[in-house]
């Protein structure tokens, strides 16, 4: 009896220790996907355009991040081959956020 509940404990302690460890390397991959991504916009995007992106994402996070995904992409695709500047920021916003926004048709009767 006292062997099976100290078996018990034993691969009780080692799931939790593989779960940490798990969850370690998940959290550094993290850590490393946002530091290539955040050196990669300093190169592809103006000081203006990133400040621009910077308030997109504080009011929009979600939204804020498919824009610097597709703008990766983009980069990485080779379709963008100059640094982004402030206006073309604006366009690509335009497009992308108007691509989401949903109609209302309100009609009386």
């Amino acid at each position: 009896m006292p062997d099976d509940v100290e078996a018990i404990r034993k691969k009780k302690l080692e799931e939790l220790q593989n779960q940490a460890l798990s969850e370690e390397q998940a959290r550094q991959q993290k850590i490393e996907f946002e530091l290539q991504k955040q050196q990669i916009m300093r190169a592809l995007l103006t000081p203006e355009a990133r400040e621009r992106l910077t308030r997109v994402k504080m009011a929009r996070k979600e939204q804020g991040e498919q824009i610097e995904l597709l703008l990766i992409q983009l980069y990485q695709a080779g379709k963008i081959t100059k640094q982004v500047d402030d206006a073309m920021l604006k366009q690509i916003l335009e497009r992308a956020l108007l691509s989401n926004k949903k109609e209302f048709k309100i009609r009386r009767i």
